[in-house]
């Protein structure tokens, strides 16, 4: 290319780089946009008027380690993904699996050093959590579902590293537009089996109940939406949405369905066909892809040395910038999910017109769970992906006072 050919070509390529990230900006600030009425304030309440003093501190301590704890869980994993991308591609000269079968090989042993280095902080948060009786689940089960959902994040990962890789082959410079697409397309296919990957489901066992879910659903613009209810052990209450068009369903703790009166699981069932009715697992994965295309052009940065990502060496080094990248867009992921959470919680009250039921469900997050109801800045930023306790508490009655009951 002549330097005239050069110096034409750089202002088109700096003009259509704004325009991508003009466009990109234009895709967040949609997805940002929620259906709680933007001049909504919060009351700001004292948690002293709806805990006790003992109830507080009981939960403030209880939260503060589990908080500690998974920081130092990630920085731990970052600190074993550190090494072994320095170390890493000495495992490759005792593959014949091919190039994209030893990319693949030294994926499955990072995901290895992570588990090593995140067991010591996840064995501590199970034995804290059933010595302050919020979990009875004994260390056998737990370490079997502790490797099943290795297994879940084993078998993404592979996949992840089959697509790339494929795509690096045939284009080694611009393997990452091909990827975000690619990706979008694995993820959407994990949302739409994982309600059915989910064990231990039943059907909702009491009527009245049953009956509250179908009218709930119908009031949400979710008609017929499958409710089930998940034998969990007495596990601390929970429960969630999952599954897109005629996977959707809706998942209960049966904890919660047992320790909480109709009213407040009336709540949670709004709440999470909110999530159905306001498309946030669509939103969610949208989202993905928007982190994941300045991600990916991060890795083809990082990786540029090692021959990028076509070169199985280049896998471990790969691995971590995706850790290291997702750890520092953490705070942007926080955000967008405390939003989901506030305008499924919006839902949830314009659907039940109830809220003294949410404000009893969010107290009952405290006496059950030991649920922290205020929540530090520096915890908030980089771990909370759901609003505290006491900003629901004050949103039920920001409604309440909004609607004049």
């Amino acid at each position: 290319m002549t330097a005239r050919a050069a110096r034409l070509r750089r202002p088109a390529i700096l003009l259509a780089a704004a325009l991508a990230a003009g466009a990109w900006a234009l895709a967040l600030d949609r997805l940002w946009r929620t259906s709680v009425p933007a001049g909504l304030r919060l009351p700001s309440l004292d948690p002293r008027d709806f805990f006790s003093a003992a109830r507080l501190d009981e939960a403030g301590d209880y939260a503060a380690f589990l908080r500690v704890d998974e920081l130092l869980a990630r920085l731990a994993q970052l600190a074993a993904l550190a090494v072994f991308a320095f170390r890493g591609a000495r495992f490759m000269r005792e593959s014949a699996a091919g190039r994209i079968g030893t990319g693949m090989l030294l994926g499955m042993l990072s995901l290895g050093f992570v588990w090593f280095a995140e067991f010591p902080f996840a064995l501590a948060a199970q034995w804290w959590e059933r010595d302050h009786g919020t979990s009875h689940q004994g260390y056998l089960d737990w370490l079997l579902q502790y490797w099943a959902s290795a297994g879940g994040e084993f078998l993404f990962i592979s996949l992840a590293l089959l697509v790339v890789m494929g795509l690096a082959g045939a284009s080694r410079r611009f393997w990452w537009a091909g990827a975000v697409p690619a990706l979008f397309a694995v993820a959407v296919a994990f949302a739409f089996v994982q309600p059915y990957l989910i064990p231990s489901q039943g059907p909702v066992r009491s009527p009245v109940l049953a009956a509250d879910a179908r009218e709930l659903a119908a009031r949400e613009g979710v008609p017929g939406t499958a409710v089930r209810v998940l034998d969990t052990g007495d596990a601390p209450p929970n429960a969630l949405a999952a599954g897109l068009g005629p996977s959707r369903r809706i998942v209960l703790w049966d904890s919660l369905v047992h320790r909480f009166p109709r009213p407040q699981v009336r709540v949670v069932i709004a709440h999470e066909l909110g999530h159905l009715a306001k498309h946030h697992i669509w939103k969610a994965l949208a989202f993905g892809a928007l982190l994941a295309l300045p991600i990916a052009l991060g890795i083809a940065y990082a990786t540029r040395r090692w021959g990028g990502l076509y070169e199985p060496a280049a896998v471990p080094v790969a691995v971590f910038a995706v850790a290291l990248l997702l750890f520092l867009t953490a705070p942007l992921q926080n955000a967008f999910s405390r939003r989901l959470e506030a305008e499924a919680d919006w839902a949830a009250l314009q659907a039940t017109r109830d809220p003294a039921a949410a404000e009893g469900l969010f107290r009952g997050f405290t006496r059950v769970a030991l649920a922290d109801p205020t929540e530090p800045a520096w915890s908030a930023f980089l771990l909370a992906d759901h609003p505290s306790i006491m900003s629901r508490i004050e949103m039920a009655v920001a409604w309440r006072q909004r609607e004049g009951g």
